[in-house]
C-alpha cells in the first residue's frame, strides 16, 4: 500500500495494486469491456490510494513511461497521452466559428486538456471544473514535465465541482467558445454527464459559433452506447458528429469524440483556422482534423444514421 499524505495530496490506503498487478505486470479491471483486457508491464508502484471518488494508482512502467489507473482503467500514459489529448482538445478549438477567447474544461484533472488550450494564444480565460482534487495533484507531482505543465497558466480559474451541478447552476450566458468534456467512463462520479441534461447545460454556456467535444468511447466495444448517446445530443444540438483517435493503451487502442454546435448545417470536420507554426504538436494536424470525421463502414451505418 503507497499512499500520500504530502502537499495537496491526501488519499486514503488502497489495495487495488495487488490486485491490478500479479507477476509484475498490470492488467486492466473490465470496467466495460468484458472479455478482454490490456496489459503494461510494470517497473514500480509510484502511488495507491482512495481519493473521497475513485481509486487511484501510478506506476512507472517497462515501455509506457508513468501510467495514471482510475478504478482500474488506464487514464493516460506517457508514451501515447499526446493522441488522446491534443485530438479532444484541438479539433473543437480549430472548429469553432471564431478564435477561442473562453474555454470550458470538464475533468481533465491531469492536467492534459489544460496543457493543449493554454498553446492558443487567442485564449484568455480557461475555466476548469474538476470534481476530484486528488486527480489535479496527482499530475502535478507524477506528471509535472508531461501533461500537468499549465496549471500555473494566469488565465487559468480551477474550481472543484460536480460539472453537471456548476453547468446547471452557473452555466447559462458564460458564452464559452469551446467546452471540452474530458470525462472517464459513464460508471462512478462521471455517470451525470452522459445525460441530456447536461447536454441542454452545455448548449446553455455555450457562445454562437462555440463547439462541444466530449469523450465519446469505443467504436468497436460501444458502437451502440455511442449511438444512444448522439441521439440524445441531437435532441438538442442541431449538429452533432463523431470523430476518432487511435490511443495504444485505450480499450481496442482507440477513442472517439462526440462533437456537437448549436448551429445547424455546420460542418466540424473541416478546421476553420490553419494551425500556427510555432504550436508544438505530435499527432493533430489540419489533415488528421479532417480525417478523424472519417468513420469505418460498420460504424457510419450505425452513427450516420437518423433514427
Amino acid at each position: 500500500i503507497i499512499c500520500m499524505n504530502i502537499g495537496g495530496l491526501n488519499l486514503a490506503p488502497s489495495d487495488s495494486a495487488s490486485i491490478l498487478i500479479k507477476d509484475g505486470w498490470f492488467s486492466e479491471a473490465e470496467v466495460m469491456w468484458p472479455g478482454q483486457r490490456f496489459c503494461i508491464k510494470v517497473d514500480k508502484v509510484l502511488l495507491n490510494g482512495k481519493s473521497e471518488f475513485q481509486d487511484i494508482l501510478v506506476f512507472n512502467s517497462s515501455t509506457y513511461g508513468v501510467v495514471l489507473v482510475l478504478d482500474g482503467a488506464i487514464q493516460v500514459t506517457e508514451r501515447d497521452e499526446f493522441a488522446y489529448q491534443e485530438m479532444i482538445s484541438q479539433i473543437p478549438l480549430f472548429a469553432s466559428n471564431n478564435p477561442p477567447k473562453k474555454v470550458l474544461i470538464v475533468g481533465g484533472g491531469d492536467g492534459g486538456v489544460l496543457r493543449e488550450v493554454a498553446k492558443h494564444a487567442s485564449v484568455e480565460e480557461i475555466h476548469m471544473c474538476e470534481i476530484d482534487q486528488q486527480v489535479c495533484e496527482v499530475g502535478k507531482k507524477f506528471f509535472n514535465t508531461t501533461l500537468a505543465t499549465s496549471f500555473n497558466d494566469p488565465r487559468l480559474k480551477l474550481f472543484y465541482d460536480d460539472a453537471a451541478r456548476y453547468l446547471r447552476l452557473e452555466g447559462k450566458g458564460q458564452n464559452y467558445d469551446a467546452i471540452i468534456c474530458d470525462s472517464s467512463d459513464p460508471v462512478g462520479p462521471a455517470a451525470t454527464l452522459y445525460t441530456p441534461e447536461f447536454y441542454q447545460s452545455m448548449s446553455d454556456a455555450l457562445a454562437p459559433g462555440g463547439v462541444v467535444c466530449t469523450q465519446g468511447e469505443c467504436q468497436w466495444l460501444h458502437v451502440d452506447f455511442i449511438k444512444e448517446v448522439m441521439e440524445r445530443a441531437r435532441e438538442i444540438f442541431p449538429t452533432v458528429q463523431y470523430a476518432y483517435s487511435t490511443v495504444p493503451s485505450y480499450p481496442s487502442g482507440q477513442l472517439g469524440f462526440i462533437v456537437a454546435a448549436k448551429e445547424a448545417g455546420v460542418d466540424l470536420s473541416v478546421p476553420r483556422r490553419v494551425v500556427p507554426a510555432d504550436m508544438s504538436l505530435r499527432y493533430y494536424s489540419s489533415a488528421m482534423h479532417s480525417a478523424a470525421f472519417v468513420l469505418p463502414a460498420f460504424a457510419a451505418r450505425k452513427l450516420l444514421a437518423r433514427s
